[in-house]
């Protein structure tokens, strides 16, 4: 069957400049654009110009994150089809106003769903496509196929807890007879389950297949739940996840204990491709998802790479960022071709021809070069001989280590952080290095307060210890002493020192009191509690709240600045461990940070004040910001860096002599290309010791990693470590070993890690935050 180039496709293509396939090395149609709005906008008309042709035919939607902007994007259309506005849009893009789509004749496919799960959660995706689907879309309920865990093989006086307790699912009782009637009813859900998804299949492959597929791509490359090693002819099934999704469905289950426990439901691979006119559309955003998006283009057909059954459909598609974009070989080359190359061009292609050949970069011959497309073209420009240009740059990466030897006195650090655990996971050997100079002041602003990553069992350790500090002599004394009060400062910083002194004596009753204390003062902070007999209520009542919420469900506002003061108490205590009191630690809990799934945008009037008076008081030499480019991990590091943007400005307008340099760093969820960064740090085993034992001990809310990276399965610390050894490794093979192990420095001898940070004026962030947000902004 030969693929048909639709349109709004034909425009698009045009507007990338780029084919839409690069053969043979690409094996599916692709399509990049310049950012995420831009993608959702583009699929968002795509499927219109479906909707408009295809009346009556089958549609299956994706859940989570990426669809923000195709969701909103085609309920603006549909809500406004008439204006001007819209109908200047679908003219643009070849659509013919006239032609409204008939929302109602569709048919709809839910993708997947976790099992079990309450369907009537907000994190369920049962909840999720009839929010913003059926509801959102205005499409038939009845003409919905759906995949609700609360009716399947279940009676009208079961529940889903009463089958699975805990929510586990023994699958063995799939081959073996049930021991008792617990069992035996388990059994029977079980098998009524694995019945519904043979009926679901079936009902699907009646209504002619699936007309139109929309999906995101995982880590691992999964398309639905369709996981790493899914065989190609699989169906809708019940089925375990491997690692890599349970720790990217974390954050919506709450927590990976639960989500490593949890089963799904999903349609198969076969399922997608069952119909050989399905269109299909693979979204995909930003360049942490570039290694799996050229994965999936360029591999041959295989289990491994799920994506890549979608060559069996002539109209499958990528449609991907130019981030996401990044490492598809042959259009990568394209690109270049079209432009001239900037030193920082030239600079990645030095480099990565170093890091793929194993060699030091001047040993790099004509050869290596040769053998490579972008060597080959890096060749074809040059126009100075090659042996001093790489002789220059092995130069240039030496000076950025030895540059960080240098002293730095009589600065004034701004650290900022979207999150708590994001200086530390970042640069803290360097910071702690920084902070051995008396002359230097520090100053650590947290933007948002991470009420997400404290999950409901860690508050109630909380609130256990907290109820028997209430019983002792000691509360009654602090309770007339007044201790509790939120404004007391010396009294907050007792309570840091209190706990650091129980931790230096490994004194668990000690830490503990420490930590009662705190969550005392937080309670008299938001509720205003005064007695004993006041706090024993409130403990009570918030025990019952957390122990009737689901995980991950969005907790009320007191609860969501509870949480959020325990990530800050943390914060008091990391910093508590140099020698920096609580005063020296601002907590600013801007208002974009809602803990909805799509979040605000920061404002200007509200998200950017309160870090321009931070400016204003501080007054500092050098600024830090998380400098994660769009869609590479949480949207919160984008955002902040915005408002930190904004307020930087107006502050440069007020003090227009002030001196600032900016330190871009970025950690565990996106790093630097060795090209793109300026100042190297050395990392010894001691300072990676330092960095493990302050994560485990003021970080205890994350030391059991509920929220980790699908890259390691532990706590952050630990894939910190692994990011800066690999750092290391990348400079030793471009530098050579002898510069390291021969160095007349002992302290580049003892380097085992790197971090990389990125120096800039003013001028120059400014003028990198723009590119960021033309990569995330309306259009």
């Amino acid at each position: 069957m030969k693929r048909t180039i639709s349109k709004v496709e034909e425009i698009a293509i045009s507007q990338s400049g780029e084919k839409l396939i690069y053969s043979p090395r690409e094996k599916i149609a692709t399509i990049v654009v310049e950012n995420f709005p831009a993608l959702g906008k583009l699929v968002a008309l795509r499927f219109i110009e479906w909707a408009q042709k295809n009346a009556g035919w089958t549609i299956a939607l994706p859940t989570g994150k990426t669809p923000e902007h195709f969701i909103k994007w085609v309920t603006y259309i549909l809500s406004n089809w008439r204006s001007q506005k819209v109908i200047k849009l679908l003219e643009d893009y070849g659509l013919d106003p006239a032609i409204k789509p008939e929302m109602k004749s569709f048919y709809f496919i839910q993708i997947d769903e976790f099992y079990p799960i309450n369907s009537w959660q907000h994190n369920s995706f049962y909840y999720y496509v009839n929010k913003y689907y059926l509801e959102g879309f205005d499409l038939d309920p009845q003409k919905a196929l759906l995949i609700n865990p609360n009716v399947i093989g279940l009676s009208r006086d079961q529940k889903l807890e009463d089958i699975w307790p805990q929510n586990l699912v023994d699958l063995t009782l799939r081959t073996r007879h049930p021991v008792d009637i617990f069992e035996k009813r388990r059994k029977q859900v079980l098998d009524a389950v694995d019945q519904f998804c043979t009926d679901y299949e079936r009902k699907i492959r009646a209504l002619g297949g699936i007309g139109f597929f929309l999906g995101g791509i995982g880590p691992d490359g999964h398309i639905g739940f369709n996981v790493e090693g899914s065989d190609h002819f699989s169906t809708t099934r019940l089925t375990t996840t491997n690692y890599e999704t349970q720790a990217a469905a974390a954050t919506d289950l709450g927590g990976i204990e639960i989500s490593r426990n949890r089963l799904v439901i999903t349609i198969g691979l076969q399922t997608i491709v069952h119909n050989p006119q399905t269109t299909a559309i693979i979204m995909a955003a930003g360049e942490a998802k570039a290694a799996i998006v050229a994965k999936s283009i360029e591999s041959e057909k295989s289990n491994a790479v799920p994506a890549s059954v979608l060559q069996e459909l002539p109209n499958a598609t990528f449609y991907i960022t130019r981030g996401a974009a990044k490492l598809l070989l042959e259009r990568r080359c394209h690109h270049l071709k079209k432009q001239a190359l900037t030193s920082d061009d030239q600079l990645r292609i030095f480099t990565d021809l170093a890091l793929e050949n194993k060699k030091q970069i001047v040993d790099l011959n004509e050869d290596d070069f040769q053998r490579s497309p972008f060597g080959k073209l890096l060749l074809e420009r040059l126009s100075s001989p090659l042996p001093p240009l790489l002789k220059k740059i092995e130069t240039d990466y030496q000076q950025h280590i030895l540059r960080a030897m240098d002293a730095h006195r009589n600065e004034i650090f701004l650290h900022t952080a979207p999150h708590h655990d994001d200086i530390m996971l970042a640069y803290l050997p360097y910071l702690v290095r920084l902070m051995r100079d008396p002359s230097n002041k520090h100053y650590f602003n947290y933007l948002t307060s991470g009420f997400n990553a404290v999950t409901n069992t860690h508050v109630l350790h909380f609130i256990e210890i907290t109820a028997r500090f209430l019983k002792t002599p000691k509360f009654n004394a602090l309770l007339q002493e007044n201790y509790f009060h939120p404004t007391h400062v010396a009294f907050r910083n007792r309570d840091v020192l209190h706990y650091l002194d129980g931790l230096a004596a490994d004194d668990q009753y000690e830490m503990e009191t420490a930590m009662a204390r705190r969550f005392l003062r937080n309670l008299v902070e938001i509720y205003g509690e005064q007695s004993q007999a006041e706090f024993e209520r409130r403990l009570e009542e918030l025990a019952v709240y957390l122990k009737k919420q689901y995980p991950g469900a969005k907790d009320r506002p007191d609860v969501q600045k509870l949480k959020g003061m325990i990530r800050e108490w943390e914060g008091d205590i990391k910093w508590g461990y140099f020698g920096h009191s609580t005063e020296a630690v601002i907590h600013s809990r801007l208002g974009f940070y809602t803990g909805d799934i799509f979040t605000e945008e920061p404002d200007i009037d509200r998200d950017v004040p309160p870090i321009l008076a931070t400016l204003k008081r501080v007054r500092p030499t050098i600024v830090t910001v998380a400098f994660d480019p769009e869609g590479s991990g949480p949207d919160t590091h984008y955002k902040v860096l915005q408002a930190i943007s904004s307020a930087l400005k107006l502050y440069q307008k007020e003090f227009p002599a002030a001196k600032i340099k900016v330190w871009g760093y970025r950690n565990v969820w996106y790093r630097y290309h060795p090209s793109e960064a300026n100042l190297f740090i050395p990392v010894t085993l001691n300072g990676m010791a330092i960095m493990k034992d302050v994560f485990l001990n003021a970080f205890r809310s994350q030391a059991t990693a509920s929220f980790p990276s699908y890259e390691y399965d532990g706590p952050f610390s630990g894939l910190a470590k692994k990011i800066q050894v690999e750092q290391y490794q990348f400079m030793r093979t471009i530098l050579g070993s002898d510069f390291f192990y021969h160095n007349p420095d002992s302290r580049v001898r003892s380097t085992r890690g790197f971090i990389y940070l990125k120096v800039m004026e003013l001028d120059e962030f400014f003028t990198h935050s723009r590119e960021l947000r033309k990569k995330t902004e309306d259009l």
